[in-house]
């Protein structure tokens, strides 16, 4: 069963490492909230049929009024990082987004220091150190020049963290499945009025359609729901390393598919920010530890 799991997460990083491909896909026809919205609100659809299987009416945080709250601040924060990440896309490529994106396990620590005290390991400021160094060389090559699309990333990355940390201390109590379902459809919601008021509306040619159900289906739907399950049955050291490779297969989708190239620097870049996550992970490794919540994460 443990092998089992560890395949399907192993998978799970392929896909949510080419869904940068079919995002930067839509990215470069000028997409952002209006994709984003389909997406986010064909995905809750995709998950809704487990989450009905799996209800628990007899609980009484099933569905309450502090379930939809914090569904709904949670689904405020994967809409800031959705958003921020695919505007992003618009001016850079899969791979860098893929890897700035990544950063947000770096943060984690970070915020929880600033907003709730909590102390980081000396290792983090580590981790937090090469993270920094690393997103440079990738945004810039060496040269003091940030990109618009990383710095939108970057910037995302500390959204997708604080959605992160309102699952692991808020969210765990409720229900997994029909939480997913609420904060997707607030994010949705959220992303399509934005879209109606500053977009115009989407040319649906096959492209546009590809990706709103690749990423909606696949990424979204199918590997949150597998993603629950594989982490039942794996210890969460295996998890925390299979989903960091996400970055790593978002660089070689794009090289694959959108024939993206990096200079020598920026796969330093690269290297500096995966030992980063993963350096970032050690010590929960180690103890055994990871907050599983901590690894549940939207795309």
């Amino acid at each position: 069963m443990r092998l089992k799991a560890d395949i399907t997460l192993f998978l799970i990083s392929i896909i949510w490492g080419s869904a940068f491909v079919a995002q930067r896909v839509a990215g470069q026809m000028g997409s952002v909230y209006l994709f984003n919205g389909f997406r986010y609100l064909l995905a809750a659809l995709v998950v809704l049929p487990v989450a009905y299987r799996g209800r628990r009416p007899a609980d009484e945080n099933y569905l309450s009024r502090d379930q939809y709250k914090w569904m709904a601040i949670a689904g405020f924060f994967l809409f800031m990082g959705s958003a921020l990440q695919q505007a992003g896309m618009v001016y850079t490529t899969a791979g860098n987004a893929g890897f700035i994106t990544s950063l947000y396990v770096v943060l984690i620590p970070i915020v929880l220091f600033v907003f709730w005290r909590e102390k980081p390991h000396w290792m983090l400021l580590v981790a937090f150190g090469l993270a920094v160094v690393g997103a440079f060389l990738l945004s810039t090559g060496g040269r003091f020049e940030v990109r618009a699309g990383d710095a939108l990333e970057l910037v995302g990355a500390l959204f997708w963290a604080f959605h992160v940390i309102t699952l692991g201390k808020f969210a765990s109590k409720f229900e997994s499945m029909s939480f997913s379902v609420g904060q997707l459809v607030v994010c949705g919601i959220l992303n399509l009025g934005v879209g109606f008021a500053v977009e115009t509306m989407i040319t649906f040619n096959w492209q546009i359609v590809f990706a709103v159900v690749y990423t909606a289906v696949f990424s979204l739907g199918l590997c949150y729901t597998l993603q629950v399950w594989a982490q039942r049955h794996t210890p969460p050291a295996d998890a925390a390393l299979l989903l960091s490779l996400e970055s790593v297969f978002a660089v070689l989708s794009g090289w694959l598919l959108l024939n993206e190239r990096l200079a020598a620097i920026q796969v330093l870049g690269c290297a500096l920010i995966f030992v980063a996550v993963l350096l970032s992970q050690f010590k929960e490794w180690t103890s055994g530890t990871i907050d599983r919540d901590h690894l549940v994460e939207g795309r």
